[in-house]
C-alpha cells in the first residue's frame, strides 16, 4: 500500500489462490478473498479497494475489484463473455479422499455436461506437475478440464503429497519419495472415485506432463492393471540420464538428494525405466525439442522402451516448443492427438 503499513500478496491454500494482507503494526495476516478460484495478480487501487485478475477451472481470466475490508468482489472485465459464455460447462467437485497413511487429500472432481449418474463414464486420473506446483483453481489451455469433460470423461485431480497449500510438511514429503506417498495418494485417490457406480472401473486413463508425465510413467510400472491407457507429456522416464541433462538442477539435487552416484539407491528405486518390464497398458509419449528442462531424450528414451515391448504406444513431437506449448496451431494439434488416443482405447 502507498502507506507503507500494509503489504496485499497471493498465497495458496487447500487448492486455491487468494488474496492476504499483512500488517506491519499488528504483524497481522488477513485473508482478504474466499471461494475456489485462483487469484493470479493484485494492485492496489485506493485506500478501500483492490483490482485483480482472477480465473478458475470454470472461466478464463477476468479482472476484478475487491473491498479490503470484506473481500466483496465485483467483476470488471469481461474478455471472454462472448465465446466462453455460450459453452455448456461440466460441475466441479471438491472432495477429501482417504490416503493410505489416514490422512486427507483434497481431490478436485469435474463432471461432464448434463451428467447422469445413472450412466457410467471413462475417467482420467489427471497427474499434476512441479513436482511442487500446487493443483489449483487454474485455467489452462491445454490441461483444461472443462475440454476433457466436454469430451465425456469424468476428471479426478489429487493435491496428492509434495502439492503446496497444505502446510510446509505435506508440500516436502515428495523429497526424496518420488515413486512412495505422492503414487499411493494418485491410487487412493482413483481407488475411491471407482467405488461410484458412476465411474467405469474398466476405462481409465492416466495423464500429466513434467512430473505429472513422470508420474505417468511410474504409475505405468505399478498400477496393478488399473488403467487402460496413459499419456505423457514431458515427462522424466532415466533419473540418471534426466540428471546429466537438464538445466534446472536444484529439483534433481534437492529432490533426489543428491547425484546418482551419490546417491545411487534413490535413483534406482524411483526411475520408471527401471519398471518398464511391468507395462501393459498403451501409452501415448508427447514431447518438445526445446524442451531443458526435461529434455527430448526422456521421452525417446520412454518411446524406444514401449516399442520394443510391443505395447501400443504414439509419439507425437513439437520441434518448436519447449518445456510447455505455447503455439495456438501447436495447441489445436495437441489436443486433436490427445482426444483420439483417449477415445481410441477408453470409449
Amino acid at each position: 500500500a502507498p502507506n507503507g503499513q500494509h503489504i496485499y500478496f497471493i498465497a495458496i491454500t487447500e487448492g486455491t489462490k487468494q488474496i492476504y494482507s499483512y500488517e506491519f503494526k499488528k504483524k497481522k495476516i488477513k485473508q482478504i478473498t474466499k471461494g475456489d478460484h485462483d487469484y493470479l495478480s493484485v494492485e492496489w487501487q485506493d485506500e478501500k479497494t483492490l483490482v485483480g485478475s482472477k480465473q478458475s477451472m470454470s472461466m478464463p481470466t477476468e479482472l476484478y475489484t475487491i473491498t479490503i475490508d470484506k473481500g466483496e468482489e465485483a467483476r470488471v472485465s469481461h474478455v471472454n463473455d462472448e465465446l466462453w459464455g455460450k459453452q455448456k460447462l461440466g460441475k466441479i467437485e471438491k472432495r477429501w479422499v482417504k490416503a493410505t497413511d489416514g490422512k486427507n487429500i483434497l481431490t478436485w472432481v469435474i463432471y461432464p455436461p448434463d451428467f447422469d449418474k445413472a450412466k457410467k463414464y471413462p475417467t482420467l486420473l489427471y497427474c499434476q506437475g512441479g513436482p511442487q506446483s500446487p493443483l489449483s483453481q487454474f485455467f489452462s489451455y491445454r490441461w483444461n478440464f472443462q475440454i476433457m469433460a466436454s469430451n465425456g470423461y469424468i476428471i479426478v485431480a489429487p493435491n496428492r503429497r509434495g502439492l503446496q497449500g497444505f502446510g510446509k510438511e505435506w508440500n516436502d514429503q515428495i523429497i526424496g519419495d518420488y515413486g512412495g506417498q505422492c503414487m499411493n495418494d494418485y491410487l487412493s485417490a482413483i481407488d475411491t472415485l471407482s467405488k461410484e457406480k458412476y465411474v467405469d472401473k474398466d476405462r481409465l486413463g492416466c495423464v500429466g506432463a513434467s512430473f505429472g508425465g513422470y508420474s505417468a510413467y511410474w504409475l505405468a510400472g505399478h498400477h496393478n492393471k488399473r488403467f487402460k491407457c496413459f499419456i505423457s507429456h514431458c515427462g522424466m522416464f532415466n533419473m540418471e540420464s534426466w540428471y546429466g541433462t537438464t538445466e534446472e538442477m536444484f529439483f534433481a539435487k534437492n529432490d533426489q538428494k543428491g547425484s546418482y552416484w551419490d546417491n545411487p539407491q534413490n535413483y534406482n528405486k524411483f526411475s520408471p525405466h527401471n519398471f518398464v518390464k511391468n507395462w501393459d497398458a498403451p501409452i501415448l509419449i508427447i514431447h518438445n525439442e526445446k524442451d531443458f528442462r526435461v529434455p527430448i531424450g526422456q521421452g525417446m528414451e520412454a518411446f524406444t522402451a514401449a516399442q520394443s515391448r510391443n505395447i501400443p504406444s504414439r509419439f507425437l513431437y513439437f520441434p518448436d516448443e519447449n518445456h510447455w506449448v505455447s503455439k495456438p496451431q501447436n495447441s489445436i494439434l495437441w489436443q486433436r492427438v490427445y482426444f483420439e488416443w483417449l477415445g481410441k482405447w477408453l470409449k
